[in-house]
């Protein structure tokens, strides 16, 4: 019964096989066909073909993006026909007679690394030159920030603003989207104002008051503590009512639930092989100290008093 099942499965998986070649065979005779049918262009490889235009359009998901305008600069250079050099990494330091980075740490003909400045004839006297080129350097970083929010403000009108820049779109001056400063209330400028009198060492204690200040308000839950002198003799009665609820869940029938007893099990074997460590630990260097000898020092001056005793003795 067996093979026969065995028999009749590899029978239909031949099929199977024989079926899907054959119809593999009929697809890819008729895209040749397709191709053949096709007007061509002779060529030194062999007959080129134009494929036709693609009939089946797939839809967007997102709209086409927005062309971004060009800045300032590459306006100016489009006009005038400059055209943009990629320029090399690394340069030649005229200072250390090396190459180093164009830009970066340890840059090549760094003007902050240069300890003189050879002066002109036209520079004033008065002038610290190193002050002026840390001033011309902040001036032109200030100048670039300028250029980049103006370059950002033409391609908000166009809304082609970068990807990350869109995220925060809203909060942008440029955009003149900004929303308007939110205004607290009273109760709001009140934990504000706690807070800051709080925030000291003494929790605000000692603090000087304004005028009409109020006393910051106590957040959270007072700890509660046992009285220090019971009433009456003995035990306080509040401090044995605890005693009696802890011993209540403890001695309850629920107790497995508050107590681990296979932690408190294992807690216990650990105490006690430890203590058995120690023990075995002790007992074995009392008694190496009794097997060893105990050898006298030698000193240099016996074999030497020996001698003399034996010599006065004859």
């Amino acid at each position: 019964m067996a093979t026969e099942i065995e028999n009749s499965g590899t029978q239909i998986q031949a099929e199977l096989v024989k079926e899907s070649l054959t119809k593999g065979t009929e697809l890819v005779q008729y895209i040749a066909d397709s191709l053949f049918s096709l007007p061509s262009t002779e060529d030194i490889d062999g007959p080129l073909v134009k494929l036709p235009l693609p009939t089946t359009k797939l839809p967007r998901q997102k709209h086409l993006p927005v062309p971004k305008p060009p800045t300032k600069w590459e306006a100016f250079a489009q006009k005038k026909g400059i055209q943009q050099r990629k320029k090399d990494k690394v340069v030649y330091d005229e200072q250390s007679g090396t190459w180093k980075r164009r830009f970066g740490y340890d840059r090549a003909n760094d003007e902050d690394a240069i300890p003189i400045i050879e002066a002109k004839p036209t520079d004033d006297p008065t002038e610290d030159p190193f002050a002026k080129r840390r001033d011309d350097k902040k001036k032109r970083v200030e100048k670039n920030e300028r250029n980049q929010l103006q370059n950002l403000k033409e391609a908000a009108k166009f809304g082609a603003l970068p990807s990350h820049i869109q995220l925060a779109a809203t909060a942008l001056p440029i955009t003149g989207t900004q929303a308007a400063p939110k205004k607290f209330t009273k109760d709001e400028l009140g934990n504000v104002a706690g807070m800051a009198a709080t925030a000291t060492a003494s929790g605000g204690k000692f603090d000087r008051k304004l005028p009409g200040e109020k006393a910051p308000q106590h957040k959270g839950k007072y700890r509660k503590f046992l009285p220090v002198v019971g009433q009456g003799t003995g035990i306080g009665s509040l401090e044995k009512e605890q005693t009696e609820k802890v011993l209540n869940k403890i001695m309850s029938k629920n107790s497995h639930d508050i107590l681990n007893v296979s932690k408190a099990v294992t807690m216990t074997n650990v105490k006690r092989e430890k203590k058995r460590k120690y023990d075995n630990k002790r007992s074995a260097s009392a008694t190496e100290g009794k097997l060893k000898t105990q050898k006298k020092p030698f000193k240099k001056g016996d074999s030497k008093k020996g001698d003399n005793k034996a010599k006065g003795k004859k």
